[in-house]
């Protein structure tokens, strides 16, 4: 029995895109922010461009502590949500057209959110990645880490713990 053609290349590209999109979109606080993913295969960098709305001490310059939280949370969420559908948008099983109408898988929810603040977020772009150390069908373990200019000189991290959607909802 002869095996089906694997897809091109550039189809599963144009799907893993769009399905990050359609992902990051549904969140209109990830725009407020300014908050943009980069992907290379299945894993994703969260990036913060830098804007003035940013700073808390403008002193120091110094990006606010607030939002610093706000990127390693979403990072993680996002991160974690990815890992959720990669199987459907590798297979194609998941439905663009409904993705990008709206039809979001949920999200998971916060249970609890531990940040350390290693040194002050300067007035430029940072990044962050996270990593996925416990998901199961209830909950997930995720540890996040920010950094700007040098990835060995974090800005910040995070702990957290994610109530997983369930998949019937």
């Amino acid at each position: 029995m002869a095996r089906p053609a694997p897809e091109p290349v550039q189809v599963v590209k144009q799907r893993r895109d769009a399905a990050l999109r359609a992902l990051v979109d549904g969140v209109p606080y990830i725009q407020f922010l300014g908050i943009t993913f980069e992907r290379r295969g299945d894993e994703l960098t969260a990036i913060l461009g830098f804007d003035e709305k940013l700073i808390g001490n403008p002193f120091l310059p110094a990006i606010h502590g607030g939002v610093t939280a706000a990127f390693l949370e979403v990072t993680g969420i996002i991160c974690l949500s990815w890992s959720l559908i990669w199987e459907e948008v590798e297979s194609g099983a998941l439905n663009l057209e409904a993705l990008e109408a709206g039809d979001l898988p949920r999200l998971p929810k916060t249970i609890n959110f531990t940040v350390d603040y290693l040194r002050s977020g300067l007035p430029r772009d940072a990044y962050a990645r996270a990593r996925i150390t416990r998901s199961g069908r209830r909950y997930a373990s995720v540890q996040v880490e920010a950094w700007q200019d040098n990835r060995d000189r974090p800005i910040a991290q995070a702990q957290a713990h994610f109530l997983m959607p369930r998949r019937d909802d």
